[in-house]
């Protein structure tokens, strides 16, 4: 039997429960009930591999209430149209109260009975003025106002990152783990926010979940600082390159050479041959510990409250 599911917001999947009365086909528009209320989206066929994962893991199921029709469809359109101009209106009040606030996005739900504003700011708003405003703009609606971190906002917006790839935020990843600069200094990036940042201006995700990858690589490669008898004589590891597997090497001469790991050999030997700041491929420009602070992880990176 073919499974169905929808993605919502942050590009989640998540399985449909559909009744046997119903007759759905992939790429249908259905109304599916949440936490937020009956929300419209797409509908597609699910692969047996994901199936079979599903089954094992039991992930939540959302009901499926009905499969639109083509006046229902039109609805939709004129939905999208009036979440336009909520937009428009919202983002209009936030200037005139001079609110410290960026709006990202807003939602209505299929039923029109709930808006739900999402946005992003620095510190805690005081939005109960706002919130004001939007009861008497919108009548006989539930206004829903949701601080988001600057991740979700990148979930939210979608894109491509630095791999050309779509954002992890929005494609696999459910959950934001804490993300520090040692990452990247242990991988051997190079230390510069536009090389190691995402969109978000946070420190890329992948940092975090290819980690163990690096560490396990390691285990294989001569570590930084270690001395090592090479084609051309001894030296002391100055920087590892994983990816390629390419190992820079300063030799008793002075000079700094690349090997890789094949032609090297761990010594036992004491070198007189100084490393004072190893090679981290670094770019030219510099940038202070405050600087590189900043991309990591703080309260308002990442809320959940999507």
């Amino acid at each position: 039997m073919t499974k169905f599911a929808v993605k919502l917001l942050k590009n989640q999947y998540f399985p449909v429960q559909i009744p046997e009365s119903v007759n759905v086909q992939h790429g249908d528009y259905v109304i599916i009930r949440t936490e937020k209320g009956d929300e419209c989206a797409k509908i597609f066929a699910v692969s047996p591999q994901i199936s079979a994962i599903w089954d094992k893991h039991k992930p939540e199921i959302l009901p499926l209430i009905k499969v639109l029709n083509n006046e229902e469809l039109k609805i939709l359109d004129e939905i999208k149209k009036e979440e336009y101009k909520a937009y428009k209106i919202c983002q209009d009040l936030i200037k005139k109260l001079n609110l410290v606030m960026n709006l990202i996005d807003c939602r209505y739900t299929f039923d029109k009975k709930k808006l739900s504003f999402y946005y992003t700011a620095p510190e805690r708003v005081d939005f109960r003025n706002l919130l004001k405003e939007l009861t008497q703009t919108f009548k006989r609606v539930r206004i829903d106002l949701r601080h988001i971190g600057v991740r979700d906002e990148t979930s939210l917006c979608q894109g491509c990152g630095l791999c050309g790839q779509p954002y992890c935020c929005c494609s696999f990843k459910r959950q934001f783990e804490s993300i520090n600069i040692k990452l990247a200094r242990d991988q051997g990036m190079p230390i510069t926010p536009g090389k190691i940042s995402g969109t978000c201006g946070r420190l890329l995700c992948c940092l975090n979940y290819e980690y163990p990858n690096y560490v396990e690589e390691a285990k294989h490669l001569a570590p930084v600082g270690s001395n090592v008898l090479t084609p051309d004589g001894l030296g002391c590891v100055a920087a590892v390159n994983f990816l390629n597997r390419k190992i820079s090497v300063k030799l008793q001469d002075g000079k700094t050479k690349d090997y890789m790991q094949d032609n090297l050999e761990l010594v036992d030997t004491d070198l007189n041959i100084e490393i004072d700041n190893p090679i981290i491929y670094e770019d030219t420009n510099d940038f202070s510990n405050a600087d590189i602070k900043l991309l990591e992880d703080d309260s308002n990176s990442s809320t959940g409250n999507v």
